[in-house]
């Protein structure tokens, strides 16, 4: 049931003294994008009547078909704390159609919704809590971003050698003011490096809490003379960035992933999820760890997974099963990083669970052992496959597997596809820095 009604908006947006309004939307790659107007237009707004340019849009639409509307989904409005208190600025989060009413089959939002759709015919509530890390890097004197931290804090540290404390701490107010139940915040391992966890939600909205979340940190950071990057691996020798996804199923208010009889207190649903993710893992990559520099953080010594295995307990597995039960009991994959498009990673993640439910899969046997410290010969051994190694090869298995298309859809896989291929190759053909340090004197 919804919160608001299209009076309802109408009348904040009066009450509250609303003069911009940000009708906000994603693109295949991730990226927020937004259409501002002014309140004068409100009514035209809930009524879906505001129109964007889709062939402006990276992997939308073609010149000749360029006309899209964006229809706010209601309960999405929040004014936006951070901007002025007087003319205030809100927003929706917008889904994207195509001018006869038919909803735009490149809309990442429309795809994560047909999946949901997909696990609701059988029953299902798919739930999602992320744990989005990120860098808190100085500016140089031009404000543009630098790699130095100012920071000497670990894991778990505070002021005054967590020098990112007092903005970590306006993003949860200015999170919480929009909604946001914030259950922890802290400085993770490397220096500059920072971790804020709010509370689950049903997947489309948590999708829509990352991209909000990501919006808020980086502007608050900007706003402090600071830049927050969501890059997985800004710094080579040091930990990198992962987004940690925590998956579970509902059904009739009740978790299916907990069986109280099972050694493990896991279901047959669970065991079968984790069977699916496993499976379709590489196809998916390209999805979950989106970018070239994704693959310089899946590597070993960094506690980031590279490896195709599963533990009830073992964090160098890439699933694990955090210990708590009953109605907290939820699959965690643990290679997706924040640069990813929330809508196609919870989209494929849904996906590859449900196959798995669907075909009664089963898992190989569980990993206990520290799988950083197997060498090749005893994972092989154990059965244990990696992670692609590179965006190429993980387009290569993208491409090799057929529930991925399904799930993005022709238009979104394609497109997606061309253009990531397109990125690999400016990558490969680039001459690096490391390149000219080393070979330019020696030879």
């Amino acid at each position: 049931m919804s919160k608001y009604s299209k009076e309802d908006i109408i009348r904040m947006v009066a009450d509250e003294d609303v003069e911009f309004i940000r009708m906000q939307f994603t693109d295949i790659f991730g990226q927020l994008k937004n259409v501002a107007i002014t309140r004068s237009q409100i009514e035209k707004a809930v009524n879906n009547q505001i129109m964007i340019d889709g062939s402006s849009i990276v992997g939308f639409t073609r010149i000749h078909e360029s006309d899209q509307y964006l229809r706010p989904d209601l309960d999405t409005f929040t004014i936006l704390p951070w901007r002025p208190q007087h003319g205030k600025v809100a927003r929706f989060i917008c889904d994207v159609y195509n001018p006869d009413g038919t909803p735009f089959v490149g809309d990442p939002r429309g795809v994560l919704k047909a999946v949901l759709k997909r696990a609701a015919d059988m029953g299902y509530v798919f739930n999602v809590g992320p744990e989005c890390e990120f860098f808190l890097f100085e500016t140089d004197e031009n404000g543009r971003p630098t790699t130095k931290t100012g920071d000497e804090a670990g894991y778990f540290d505070l002021g005054p050698l967590d020098h990112g404390e007092g903005t970590r701490r306006e993003i949860c107010f200015a999170l919480e003011a929009m909604g946001f139940e914030i259950e922890a915040s802290h400085h993770e391992v490397a220096a500059g490096q920072h971790e804020i966890d709010f509370k689950y939600a049903e997947a489309l909205r948590a999708a829509d809490n990352i991209m909000t979340f990501k919006l808020a940190v980086k502007t608050l950071a900007q706003k402090n003379g600071l830049h927050a990057t969501f890059m997985p691996k800004p710094i080579f020798g040091i930990n990198g960035s992962g987004m940690h996804t925590n998956m579970s199923l509902f059904k009739d208010g009740k978790n299916v992933f907990f069986d109280p009889s099972d050694s493990r207190k896991l279901s047959k649903e669970a065991y079968s999820f984790i069977a699916g993710l496993l499976t379709h893992m590489k196809g998916m990559a390209a999805i979950t760890n989106p970018l070239v520099n994704s693959y310089k953080r899946l590597v070993p010594g960094y506690e980031a997974p590279c490896y195709l295995a599963w533990s009830a307990s073992n964090r160098s597995a890439l699933i694990r099963i955090p210990a708590a039960r009953g109605q907290s009991t939820r699959v965690e994959l643990r290679c997706p990083d924040p640069s990813c498009n929330p809508y196609l990673s919870l989209a494929v993640c849904l996906a590859a669970g449900l196959d798995g439910i669907e075909k009664g899969l089963t898992p190989p046997e569980e990993i206990t052992e520290n799988i950083f410290a197997m060498d090749d010969q005893t994972r092989q051994a154990h059965g244990i496959d990696n992670l692609p190694g590179s965006l190429a090869e993980a387009l290569a298995a993208m491409q090799a597997d057929p529930l991925i298309r399904e799930t993005l859809g022709d238009h979104v896989f394609n497109q997606y596809v061309t253009g990531k291929n397109i990125e690999w190759d400016e990558y490969r053909t680039r001459v690096s820095s490391w390149e000219i340090a080393k070979y330019m004197v020696a030879y």
